[in-house]
C-alpha cells in the first residue's frame, strides 16, 4: 500500500472538522465490548450525530439503526467503516451511491482499489486510521 494513502494527514482534519456532522457508523450495535461502540461515543460527545448501520438495523444509544446505508432517509456528510476488509470495498462504494461526502476505515481496514475508486468519485478517504485516535490529535 502507498504510505501517502493511509497516512494523509489533510483528509483526516478535513474529515473530522469540515465535511459535516452526520457520520453513518458501518458495523455499529449494541455491543459495548465492540471498538465501534467505543468510536462512537467519542463521535458523539465531540458534537458527531452517529447513525448505527448495521444488518440488524438496532437503534443504539436513542438512534435508529438502519440495515444499509441505502436505507438511511437523510443526508450522511462521513461514513466510518467498521467491517472485514473484503466488505468494505463495497461499503465505499455504497457510500459514494448515497452521496456521502467521506469515508473512513477503520484500523487494519485497507483496500487500496476501494480508496482510489472512492477518490476518483470525489470523496475524501482516510484509511487504516481511527477518528477517536486523531480527534485528541486536532
Amino acid at each position: 500500500m502507498d504510505l501517502d494513502v493511509r497516512t494523509d494527514d489533510r483528509a483526516v482534519r478535513r474529515m473530522l472538522t469540515e465535511l459535516g456532522d452526520t457520520w453513518a457508523v458501518v458495523g455499529l450495535s449494541n455491543n459495548t465490548a465492540r471498538a465501534a461502540y467505543g468510536v462512537a461515543r467519542v463521535l458523539r460527545r465531540r458534537g458527531k450525530r452517529v447513525v448505527p448501520v448495521h444488518p440488524r438495523a438496532e437503534a443504539v444509544d436513542g438512534e435508529p439503526g438502519y440495515a444499509s446505508l441505502a436505507e438511511i432517509p437523510f443526508p450522511v456528510d462521513v461514513v466510518d467503516v467498521f467491517v472485514n476488509t473484503s466488505l468494505a470495498g463495497r461499503v465505499a462504494d455504497e457510500a459514494v451511491a448515497v452521496g456521502a461526502r467521506g469515508v473512513w476505515f477503520q484500523l487494519g481496514v485497507v483496500d487500496v482499489d476501494a480508496y482510489a475508486r472512492t477518490r476518483a468519485a470525489g470523496l475524501e478517504m482516510v484509511m487504516d486510521r481511527c477518528p477517536a485516535i486523531e480527534l485528541p490529535l486536532l
